[in-house]
């Protein structure tokens, strides 16, 4: 299974989405051999991206990044609005020194530092316009109390509330084969659902809200997202009915290539590149995603400084490899 399913609410302001990903996620997970508390919230987070992509209104890609002085130093999650995703993260410590039942906050925010990025980037962006960032601290102020965000679930509906100003509910679980997820959300009323009362409205979002509550990590990594849509909403009557569309694939899909990493050496200069020859033989570098290894040797450097193996007008944005 690696599907989207997309659903709407007709007797309530409501939109979903459920997720089920599972050959696709080992591609990632047969690259890196973290610890499994790490994977888990890998996946979680997998799980979050594929999700919020299925509602992006451009081509274009979703990056999720979050960023540590824990020891997960470094999380990325991109997904493109067809649904091809990538994902990896860095550790600051010994994989063997995290401890298994640690929290996300005790790996993603420690000293209160961690911080979650969500990059919308249209893949028409104009040079020199950026990408729409929005940024959540991993920690919920309520008054004068500060409460420390416990999972990825909780940290996306926490930037859905700020950034986006939309009721979310969201559903993640993972293990080392599979990601699930369900996402709930309430439209605007003064969208297609306008022609509700506002009562009837809340009271169908409070609803769908508690059928939601009812799934289970069992069922969202074991089940078919049409099977769990029917089990979801089985009693809803026939004018409140869920209509779902097509399900949409999900694939694993890395963007590096040789004449990205060409454009990074362009970037770290001529001559920091000729200093790595001379002390290496040549500039090897491998892809955080993928694992894919580029090798460029004495000759191949020349070619990227005098040659230039991509002109100006037909060079690829070096946004990473």
């Amino acid at each position: 299974m690696n599907e989207l399913l997309v659903f709407v609410c007709d007797g309530a302001p409501v939109r979903g989405e459920i997720v089920s990903i599972s050959s696709a996620w080992q591609a990632v997970l047969e690259r890196r051999n973290d610890p499994p508390v790490v994977r888990r919230i890998l996946g979680d987070f997998v799980g979050a991206a594929t999700l919020l992509s299925a509602s992006l209104k451009f081509d274009g890609t979703l990056i999720i990044q979050a960023q540590s002085k824990g020891p997960i130093q470094l999380l990325v999650v991109e997904c493109k609005s067809d649904l091809t995703m990538r994902a990896t993260v860095k550790l600051s410590v010994d994989a063997s020194k995290i401890d298994p039942n640690a929290t996300l906050g005790e790996l993603l925010d420690a000293e209160d530092t961690g911080r979650l990025v969500i990059t919308l980037d249209p893949s028409d962006r104009q040079p020199g316009q950026a990408p729409y960032q929005g940024i959540v601290a991993l920690q919920e102020h309520r008054g004068t109390v500060i409460k420390p965000v416990t999972s990825a679930a909780e940290a996306i509906a926490l930037y859905m509330q700020n950034s986006e100003q939309l009721d979310t509910r969201i559903w993640l679980a993972s293990n080392d084969t599979h990601v699930g997820g369900l996402l709930l959300q309430r439209l605007p009323d003064s969208g297609g659902h306008a022609h509700l009362d506002p009562q009837v409205a809340a009271e169908g979002w409070s609803r769908i809200q508690a059928l939601g509550e009812t799934i289970t990590n069992e069922e969202l990594l074991t089940l078919p997202p049409k099977t769990i849509l029917r089990r979801l909403f089985l009693g809803e009557s026939t004018e409140n009915g869920v209509r779902s569309f097509p399900t949409r694939p999900i694939h694993f899909s890395c963007r590096c290539s040789r004449s990205k990493v060409a454009d990074v050496l362009r970037m770290l200069g001529e001559q920091e590149v000729e200093s790595i020859l001379a002390e290496q033989g040549a500039v090897e570098t491998e892809c955080d995603f993928c694992t894919k290894i580029y090798r460029f040797d004495a000759v191949d450097c020349s070619q990227v400084f005098k040659t230039e193996l991509l002109t100006d007008a037909t060079r690829l944005p070096s946004s990473g490899h």
